[in-house]
């Protein structure tokens, strides 16, 4: 027990320190040689655990994802109505990229063109993880809170969609500063394009529109007939 221990200690630092280098310097440009001394081991310990650099990379989102998704599902269920439930996997998304500027750059910039990630058990977790917004969206569709029809893998694309090329654009140009302070605006705009809106049929409105009250204007003849009636 104590020897497995150290073991996923000393894997987990190997997987840190290959985040922090493949982000620094890019996958292609990053040696086995930069990371070991970067982990503070030697090379032949990174093979020890990995047999390649790739499959080292691809390792990187594997145990992070799967904390993620645990983490986010357990709060989901003590979060009532799907709208604040989309909203707190929005604000989960960004703020764990927003407090995990390297993963950001490597899940985004490395992993994602990679063809060959769709194959690991780390791009499951990853599918897994949207497939949350899929379900929310499917429980506001049937509580009534969103309309009918509302397609929720497009909500789905039109999160991720939002949330990545503002994470991409985080990482690159430094803009916007704070990623969490999106999470309202985005909540907001795809809310309200989905959200069920209030049945009006079989209510008339009416609305009435009057000019003000002008005062009445006294003819001058009529005021000096008045003076001199009561003089006489």
């Amino acid at each position: 027990m104590a020897k497995y221990k150290r073991m996923e200690a000393r894997k987990e630092q190997l997987l840190a320190a290959a985040e922090r280098v493949f982000a620094q310097k890019g996958f292609h440009q990053s040696t086995i040689a930069e990371i070991a001394r970067e982990a503070g081991v030697s090379d032949a310990t990174i093979y020890e655990y990995f047999p390649n650099k790739e499959e080292l990379l691809f390792s990187i989102p594997l145990e992070t994802t799967r904390k993620g998704k645990e983490s986010l599902s357990s709060h989901l269920r003590f979060i009532r109505g799907a709208a604040n439930k989309l909203r707190a996997i929005i604000y989960g998304y960004l703020h764990f990229f927003h407090s995990h500027p390297d993963y950001a750059s490597v899940a985004l910039l490395i992993l994602k063109p990679n063809r060959d990630f769709l194959k690991t058990e780390a791009y499951q977790l990853v599918r897994e993880w949207s497939r949350l917004i899929i379900e929310v969206v499917k429980e506001g569709v049937a509580s009534g809170e969103f309309r009918p029809g509302t397609d929720p893998y497009l909500v789905r694309s039109a999160v991720l969609g939002t949330i990545e090329h503002n994470v991409i654009s985080w990482v690159l140009l430094g803009r916007p500063k704070n990623l969490t302070k999106l999470v309202d605006p985005l909540t907001d705009m795809l809310v309200q394009g989905i959200r069920q809106e209030t049945d009006l049929k079989g209510w008339n409105l009416r609305i009435l529109l009057e000019p003000p009250q002008e005062k009445k204007k006294v003819n001058p003849e009529h005021k000096r007939g008045k003076k001199k009636t009561a003089k006489e």
